[in-house]
Parts: C-alpha cells; sequence; structure tokens
C-alpha cells in the first residue's frame, strides 16, 4: 500500500484516508447500487472468505481480511473523477478526430476546430466533416485515446470503473506498491472483463511517474487519491503528465491544511495554514499553489478546471501545460493573507505584480502590505498565512460541461443528484473573488442576533456588490464588498436587533465595531436575485450525514474502535440534568475567571470560589 506517512506517528491516524484503500465506513444514502454491495450473491471464482461490491458498473472482489478495504463514502469522488474524465476525453480526443460514445447519453455535434474556424462552409460539407469522427465507445481500446494512470490502486476499483464507464481509453494503469493489492487489481480485472485496457502494477509511484516524464507515451491522466497528503508524488505527477493532460488529486489530510498545524502544512506544501472560517476553501488553494510551485520548476503551469472540497476531503482537477512565458505569470497569481483574529477580517496580498504593456508584460515586486499593524475594524493583531492561489479555482465553461453531461442522463452515477447540486453551486460562485466570510460569524463577532441569508445577502446587492454562496461552506458569503461594507450591514442591523453593550468588554471587538456609526444605510428588504438558482430548485447542495459514525474513521472489524468512542465521550455529558434554574450556575466554575480575565467580578452568574476551581482542575487531570 503506497503512503506517505509514517504509519507509526499517532497524528497520521487521525488523518488518514483514501478512497479506495480505507476502513470500512457507513454507507451513504442507499442508492440502487450501493444496496448491493456487500450483501451480493456468490460470484463464479470467488474464493473463500471474499466479498463482492458493486459500484457503477464494477463488480470488485475483496478480501474480508484488513488487507485492502472498501470505502463507500468515497462513491462520489469515483462518480466526479469518472464525469470529469469523460468530458476531459470528449474535448481532447475531439481534437483527434474520435467522437467518444456514453451510454444513455443523447448524440452532440462534435466540431473540430479547424471546423470553427472556416464558419463559411455548407450545410453538406459540414455533415460529411462529421462524418470523419470515428466514435469510441466504452470498454473498448482507442488507440488515438488517453493513457491513464491511477498511482495507488489498492482495489482497483477506481480503474475498473475507468475501463468500463469512461470511453476514448488506450489503456489504463492501476498501480500499486503492495504485492496484494496489485494480486487483486490483476484479479478484478479479469473478473470484469478488462484485461485488454487494464493493466495491474506493483511499483512505487513516484518511481513509475518518473520514468515516464519526457517519454513521447506519458501519461494524459494522473489520478492520485493516497493516505493523508500528497505531496510526496506531486514533484514526479507534474512532470509526468502528458502536455495539457489532466491532474486528479484527493488530499485528506484536512486538519494540517485547515489550520491546525501551520508548520506541517508549510513543510508539506509551501504554504502557512490558518485557522480561519474559510479554511476549506484556503486549503484548496494551498494544495493549487503547491502543483503551480513544483511545476514551474520545469517551465509548466497549471489551469485548474474543478476544485471542491466534500465531506472530509478535498479533490482537484488541473490540467498542466508547458511555457516559459506563462511561467512567469505565476507570482502574480499566488498571495498571502492577512487574517484578524479578532473579527475575522481578511485582505490578500500579492506575491508580484504585472502589467500589460502592448504585447509585451512588465513584471515587478508587489507592494504592500495592504493593512496597518492592527486591524481598522476592532483594533486586533493580523495573522499571515499562505502563501496560496489568488486565481479563479474552476474553470466555468468546463464546469457546465460536466453538469449538463451529468443532468441529462441521470442514472449514469448513483450520486448524480448530488454531483447536480455541488456543479451547479460552483457555476454560481464569483470566480473572481477568493475566500469568503460565514454569516454566523459576523453575527457572533458582535454577540448579536443573525439575519435571514436572503435578507443579509439583499442588503449587499442593494449596496452595489455582488455576492454568492460558496459549495465549501453552507452559510458561507462570498462578497467583493470590502469588510468595512460588511460591519457597516452588521451596525445597521444590530440597531434594529439591540445588544446589550453593559455585557461587553471594553476590549472586546464587539464594542469596537458597534461604537462606529456606520457610514452605510443597509436595506434589508429581500431581493430576488438574493436567492441563487441552486436553492430555488432545492438541489441537493450540503447532504446531511445519513447515519451515526459518518466519514473517516478509525475502525475494528467493521465498527468504530472503542478508543475513538472513548475520546468521543471524554468531556461529553458533564451536565447529567438540564438546568432551569441560572442560580444553579454557581455550582459551576467560570473559566475566564480562572485565566484572569473575567470582566464582570461578582455579578458574574459562575462561581469565583477557588474551591470550585481546585475541584474542576482535579477532574480535569
Amino acid at each position: 500500500m503506497e503512503t506517505s506517512e509514517d504509519p507509526q506517528d499517532p497524528q497520521n491516524d487521525v488523518n488518514k484516508s483514501e478512497s479506495d484503500v480505507n476502513a470500512p465506513s457507513e454507507p451513504r444514502e442507499p442508492t440502487e447500487e450501493s444496496q448491493r454491495s456487500l450483501d451480493a450473491p456468490a460470484e463464479p471464482g470467488l474464493m473463500p472468505g471474499e466479498t463482492v461490491v458493486r459500484e457503477g458498473k464494477a463488480v470488485i472482489l475483496f478480501p474480508n481480511a484488513n488487507e485492502v478495504f472498501y470505502n463507500p463514502v468515497q462513491e462520489f469522488n469515483r462518480d466526479l473523477t469518472c464525469a470529469v474524465v469523460t468530458e476531459f476525453a470528449r474535448e481532447v480526443l475531439a481534437q483527434r478526430g474520435v467522437r467518444i460514445v456514453v451510454p444513455g447519453e443523447t448524440d452532440r455535434v462534435v466540431v473540430r476546430l479547424a471546423d470553427e474556424r472556416n464558419g463559411g462552409e455548407g450545410e453538406g460539407e459540414g455533415e460529411e466533416r462529421r462524418e470523419e469522427f470515428r466514435t469510441a465507445p466504452v470498454g473498448k481500446r482507442c488507440e488515438e485515446g488517453l493513457r491513464v494512470l491511477e498511482g495507488l490502486a489498492a482495489s482497483g476499483l477506481r480503474s475498473v470503473r475507468f475501463s468500463l464507464e469512461v470511453p476514448g481509453l488506450k489503456s489504463v494503469t492501476a498501480n500499486d506498491c503492495s504485492a496484494k493489492a496489485a494480486a487483486l487489481i490483476a484479479r478484478n480485472a479479469a473478473h470484469n472483463n478488462v484485461t485488454h485496457l487494464l493493466e495491474a502494477s506493483q511499483r512505487d509511484a513516484s518511481m513509475l511517474m518518473y520514468e515516464a516524464r519526457g517519454k513521447k507515451e506519458c501519461y494524459d491522466v494522473i489520478d492520485l487519491d493516497p493516505y493523508g497528503s500528497p505531496a510526496p508524488f506531486l514533484d514526479a505527477a507534474v512532470q509526468a503528465v502528458s502536455e495539457g493532460g489532466l491532474l486528479c488529486i484527493t488530499c485528506t489530510d484536512m486538519a494540517v491544511m485547515a489550520g491546525n498545524s501551520g508548520e506541517t502544512c508549510y513543510s508539506k506544501y509551501g504554504s502557512v495554514s490558518i485557522k480561519s472560517k474559510y479554511c476549506h476553501e484556503m486549503a484548496l488553494r494551498i494544495i493549487l499553489h503547491s502543483l503551480d510551485q513544483r511545476a514551474n520548476v520545469y517551465q509548466r503551469y497549471i489551469e485548474p478546471l474543478l476544485s471542491v472540497s466534500v465531506d472530509f476531503y478535498i479533490r482537484v482537477f488541473v490540467r498542466v501545460r508547458t511555457g516559459q512565458a506563462k511561467v512567469k505569470n505565476s507570482a502574480s497569481k499566488q498571495a498571502v493573507v492577512y487574517n484578524c483574529v479578532g473579527c475575522g477580517a481578511f485582505h490578500l496580498q500579492r506575491m508580484g505584480k504585472r502589467i500589460s504593456q502592448g504585447k509585451h508584460m512588465k513584471y515587478s515586486a508587489a507592494t504592500g502590505p495592504p493593512v496597518g499593524l492592527n486591524c481598522e475594524h476592532c483594533g486586533q493583531r493580523y495573522q499571515l498565512g499562505g502563501p496560496l492561489w489568488a486565481e479563479p479555482i474552476h474553470d466555468t465553461e468546463f464546469v457546465q460541461k460536466v453538469l449538463a453531461a451529468v443532468s441529462g442522463n441521470p442514472s449514469r452515477f448513483g450520486t448524480s443528484k448530488r454531483i447536480e447540486g455541488v456543479l451547479s453551486m460552483v457555476t454560481e460562485e464569483l470566480q473572481d473573488v477568493p475566500l469568503y466570510y460565514v454569516l454566523d460569524q459576523l453575527s457572533s463577532t458582535v454577540h448579536c442576533n443573525t439575519p435571514s441569508m436572503l435578507q443579509f445577502r439583499s442588503a449587499l446587492l442593494h449596496a452595489g456588490y455582488r455576492v454568492s454562496f460558496s459549495h465549501a461552506c453552507k452559510n458561507a458569503v462570498k462578497t467583493d464588498a470590502p469588510a468595512g461594507v460588511l460591519w457597516d450591514v452588521m451596525r445597521c442591523w444590530e440597531k434594529s436587533n439591540p445588544v446589550k453593550r453593559e455585557r461587553l468588554s471594553e476590549t472586546s471587538p464587539a464594542l469596537r465595531i458597534l461604537s462606529t456609526e456606520p457610514t452605510l444605510q443597509a436595506s434589508f428588504d429581500v431581493r430576488d436575485d438574493a436567492n441563487p438558482q441552486s436553492r430555488k430548485r432545492h438541489l441537493t447542495r450540503f447532504q446531511e450525514n445519513p447515519q451515526a459514525n459518518w466519514g473517516d474513521k478509525i475502525t475494528v472489524n467493521g465498527g468504530v474502535s472503542s478508543e475513538l468512542e472513548d475520546r468521543r465521550k471524554q468531556f461529553q455529558g458533564k451536565r447529567k440534568t438540564q438546568i432551569t434554574d441560572s442560580a444553579q450556575l454557581k455550582n459551576f466554575p467560570c473559566k475566564k475567571f480562572r485565566k484572569g480575565c473575567c470582566t464582570y467580578g461578582e455579578k458574574c452568574c459562575y462561581s469565583h470560589d477557588p474551591q470550585h476551581l481546585t475541584s474542576q482542575e482535579e477532574k480535569m487531570e
């Protein structure tokens, strides 16, 4: 099994996850395919102790022992990848005179790029040209097709699905350094009758990709879905992919990328992560920055097609191209972020500057910083994070093609509804606005009631600014309005939902923000365009956890380990009975008093009694 982490490191046990190799997890909301996975009837050639899993068109054999596992949580990941690779194949092979055929999909008119430029031709000639296209159905080898590598294949489920569901492929290499995994891949390829397309490989993933660099037939698509961090494989991947080829990268070390360990994030990705409400989009921009930086070393650069944050992982799809002139633009595509620790306001500072001068481009160092020593809104200090990718993280035109294909053929994937919901949100996002605010955090900062999302979005639209949701967070506010405008809106909202100022600390961000009169008079009348189409159509945008213990977890014999359960319950249930009288709070110690920052004195509803504090510390020990 390919792994980039030290198996003895306890921190890695929390972060490790992989779509095809993982501890068994609870199934997602039942679909026709997943419902039949583990309780399927016996298959011909099934060895003692093996079980059968059906996903998509693949029928995969799994041992019951702990060598290789199936993770149904990641079916969405695999479905989305098949959809993206299919559209990528459609675009690339159209230029090679090949038309892919997807079962259940209505025929599309495919026009060559040369034909588009020669737009004055007659109808008869156009039909004649369309007939020149050769067709590439699924499950058949296409000599002009794509060469695909799954570097960390485990059971080979993803590669088998590529072979059975994605048309226009020349070959699929399913690699894993584990001998047992490689043997299982070969068995599953034979079991699904795709040996003419799928080849099992037992190699170190990095060495396999390094050997492919510079060759005429390098890989058109490279898929990496490792345990935890993909960082050890990125350098080889950006070299082994063909010109204009597709990289599909998964990161599951979200604790590192979301700010819990900024120094570890820097050592892996060359970027410092910080704790913030926009951490999931920041994680996407960190991996894109890392990919672009590594590609720049070899005079290559990336073009993000789709970047999503779902469940407990992030997934990016990028094209890699070569060009020395384009690489010079990379410095101006990266930025550092200044994040206020008090109110959460953030500002981006580009790493470089470029100015167009006719046919030439002038490059210079960026000027800054864009902020003072302390936040102008609340007076608190700033944290510095990044660098991160500051350009758009999606290609909207490409995403719309994937969305149209999935919504037009919903029976193709078991998770089509969720794919449609997520991609619809992606197309509605403001592409030129990095990061976002969270409405709950804005209200919490000033200690007031939270306005409805439609009211807050309408206030920004009335003020002349653009606003959108984000697929990465349910209550996200992605807007081009500066932080000062957001606080003006919250000040106007607080006037009709007043806060008890006497309960605010003199040094709190809330008092500092609310003490300033708003320069903008916000209108909270709900506008029609404040509600996006994905919300009006009630698409599955944010799927709720269907069962307990959902997602990536440590398991023992298919269940959650007792150690993990003990850790979850360690500080739960401290108050066995519901408190109905506020006087009962005097039985609990004041945490702020213990830290020396309680400003209420004798008026505090919690206890300042040293005996209570001592007994609480003894319990914690």
